[in-house]
């Protein structure tokens, strides 16, 4: 219910009101003066004041900007017995909804209150919105608690508050344009624009012109000089998805571009000055590209300033669950299905399973498992085949090697290695065994 607060001096007019705006379904609070006003304010969430402009203790003139400086979405009506232009226009200037005349506006109250709830209203989805959007590219939207993520999240927030352009590398799917998105986020550059690529979605000639822009004429339908995405995200940051796949030449220009924050469009024969941050990603062994001279060297020690790795799923499997959990939640809503749940099955066979995609195929995992889903709880049948047969292999090895001691070993080696999400030091002090048998354990037993 929203709530208005009535400001006014005069008693029966103040209750009288009250009444009428009550009955329109509003919760209505009452004050005499401008500091009961500010108290109320104070107190309870108002959404809208209806001030008269004398009070006892100073002008409902001056309250309406003490008011918007302190509530600014809290909205203000200024009454008055004798309106004149002056004390309407500042009234406005100081941030008024509206000014009207008491009497001869009185049925103009209710529409416009309701005006004013609509504004406020607006304001708050607005804001929320907001708020959803700086949590969902933030550092809180990237999930787990092992050690590698965390090690890897923490560099990600120093380097955040720099210009430093910055590397990840990973295998496909482990989430690098969340943490770029993130880096981004949680930047100086934060209020401009985030522009990714992938660049090896494009032809070499798509992607010069999808990096650089190009001038009217420069080839065949060019019609009028476009920008390209470094000229968009000037001020912002630019992130270049499997920047491993880029073309020799392009990688030339690139290089340009981080030494001196120029470029030239296609078709063009001067420069254009830009200031991004540059933030790449790769799947590739960036060293060997090198040394197979499908990367430029000196590209590579301008661009790994700052070299984030990030680990595949398989390593991480304590945050498998969190995770699940999260993608649940996202695609259960989304299928109308709010109270849904992993049974201990499935969640055994996520843990278990090798994880090729990384994230992205768990995300698509559960996504399918939501959709199949027939009761309350996912269970091992809503899941791949190639997953459902590894986890009956799996079943099967067990139950013909119950009293093998060396299945017993590997199947309590493995837990606690789960347990400790493949800390080997942790691993090797809860089985009170030397680091260096722990190693060959892992090894013989094909542990990873």
């Amino acid at each position: 219910m929203n709530k208005i607060l009535v400001v006014d001096d005069e008693e029966k007019l103040r209750l009288l009101l009250s009444k009428i705006i009550s009955l329109e379904n509003f919760e209505v609070y009452q004050a005499v003066d401008c500091k009961t006003a500010l108290k109320k304010l104070e107190l309870k969430e108002i959404d809208v004041v209806l001030c008269d402009v004398k009070l006892p203790d100073g002008s409902g003139v001056e309250l309406v900007k003490t008011i918007k400086e302190k509530y600014s979405f809290v909205e203000v009506i200024l009454l008055t017995a004798y309106g004149n232009i002056a004390d309407g226009v500042q009234a406005i200037k100081n941030g008024a909804f509206d000014y009207i005349t008491k009497g001869d506006d009185n049925n103009k109250i209710i529409p416009l209150l309701h005006r004013a709830i609509e504004k406020v209203n607006l304001q708050k989805r607005v804001q929320q919105l907001e708020k959803q959007l700086a949590n969902k590219y933030s550092f809180s939207s990237i999930i787990g608690h092992s050690k590698a993520i965390k090690t890897a999240t923490e560099a990600a927030k120093k380097v955040a508050l720099t210009d430093t352009t910055v590397l990840l590398t990973g295998e496909t799917g482990c989430g690098k344009e969340v943490f770029a998105q993130a880096i981004h986020a949680g930047s100086k550059r934060s209020n401009r624009n985030f522009i990714a690529v992938n660049c090896s979605a494009f032809s070499k000639e798509l992607l010069e012109n999808e990096l650089f822009g190009h001038k009217a004429g420069a080839f065949t339908g060019a019609l009028k000089d476009t920008k390209g995405i470094f000229e968009e995200a000037n001020g912002g940051t630019v992130f270049l998805d499997e920047l491993g796949e880029m073309p020799l030449d392009l990688q030339a220009k690139l290089l340009r571009v981080l030494e001196t924050g120029e470029f030239l469009k296609v078709g063009d024969s001067k420069t254009t000055k830009v200031d991004v941050r540059i933030i790449a990603a790769t799947n590739r062994d960036l060293q060997t590209e090198i040394t197979n001279h499908q990367f430029r060297e000196d590209l590579f020690y301008r661009i790994s300033v700052f070299q984030i790795h990030l680990p595949p799923l398989r390593e991480r499997i304590g945050d498998i669950e969190n995770m699940a959990l999260h993608f649940l939640n996202i695609f259960a809503v989304k299928a109308n299905k709010p109270t849904l749940k992993l049974s201990n099955s499935y969640l055994q066979a996520l843990q278990q399973h090798h994880w090729k995609g990384n994230i992205r195929e768990l995300k698509n995992v559960i996504e399918r498992s939501v959709i199949l889903s027939e009761n309350n709880e996912l269970t091992i049948d809503t899941l791949p085949i190639d997953i459902q047969q590894s986890q009956n292999t799996s079943s099967n090895q067990k139950q013909l090697s119950a009293f093998d001691l060396a299945s017993a070993e590997k199947l309590h080696i493995q837990k606690v290695f789960n347990y400790t999400n493949g800390n080997k030091t942790k691993t090797a002090e809860l089985l009170n065994i030397a680091l260096t048998t722990l190693y060959r354990k892992l090894e013989e037993y094909k542990i990873s």
